[in-house]
């Protein structure tokens, strides 16, 4: 592959868009690669600079000058000594910077991206909650509701026997993450107002949490991954009733 096709890829790869395969194969060449490397780091500096314009609040400049005397010495050492050993040395330390750069610049995008993506739910939950028609299907029998979705989203699930539990499904709706068609359903829990999001796997970000609570600003939410499917549940039911939902849902699965 030439080095035009590699650092076509730079971008992507910045951003965290190229699928695993493609990654692998980049980051590989990129620590073999001096002038490809640099081309990432030169990138990379361009978009965080990109960043801080489009942002409303900057640091203190006196603080900022502080760090830079800070650090240049010791960058200054570091290079110095790594043009002492030999061009193959300074190369290598290009490369090292580079990548280190590029890390945790792609760690902060992926980080930003779940952020959004927890937003983005809660947002949605807040806004069925408000909505004088919360559900586009009104039913509490899981065999009205199940099948109201055919056709609608690209996939079917299974809606859990609720009998002899504190839960009572409320009714679905369909709801778009990131552009994505997905479920909502709704369920109640002693006045409590829970919404279950499902959605295709593939649509989720692969460095969004696989399994586990997240923060989700004033709101309890549980995410977990079964059958290629991801759901989130969000609400401000306390924690337990919210794994307990999670827990009838993951035992139809």
């Amino acid at each position: 592959m030439t080095h035009e096709l590699w650092t076509g890829q730079l971008d992507a790869y910045l951003d965290g868009e190229l699928d695993s395969g493609e990654l692998t194969k980049l980051d590989s060449h990129l620590r073999e690669c001096p002038a490809c490397a640099a081309e990432g780091l030169r990138r990379l500096q361009w978009k965080k600079t990109v960043q801080a314009a489009g942002q409303r609040y900057v640091a203190d400049p006196k603080l900022r000058e502080r760090v830079a005397r800070a650090l240049r010495p010791r960058v200054a050492r570091t290079l110095l000594s790594a043009l002492r050993l030999g061009p193959a040395a300074a190369a290598a330390l290009a490369i090292i910077l580079g990548l280190a750069g590029i890390s945790l610049y792609r760690e902060n995008v992926h980080r930003e991206r779940n952020n959004q993506i927890v937003s983005e739910l809660a947002d949605l939950h807040v806004s069925t909650l408000a909505s004088s028609t919360p559900v586009d299907v009104v039913s509490s029998d899981r065999h009205t509701v199940k099948p109201w979705f055919a056709g609608k989203i690209p996939f079917t699930f299974d809606v859990p026997e609720l009998q002899g539990s504190p839960f009572e499904l409320v009714g679905g709706r369909v709801s778009y993450l990131e552009q994505s068609p997905g479920a909502e359903l709704i369920f109640r829990v002693r006045k409590h107002q829970i919404s279950v999001f499902i959605f295709q796997a593939r649509a989720i970000s692969e460095r969004f949490p696989s399994a586990g609570p997240i923060d989700a600003r004033s709101f309890h939410f549980e995410t977990w991954t079964r059958n290629r499917l991801r759901y989130f549940a969000i609400g401000d039911a306390s924690q337990e009733d919210i794994q307990g939902l999670s827990n009838l849902l993951k035992s139809k699965q």
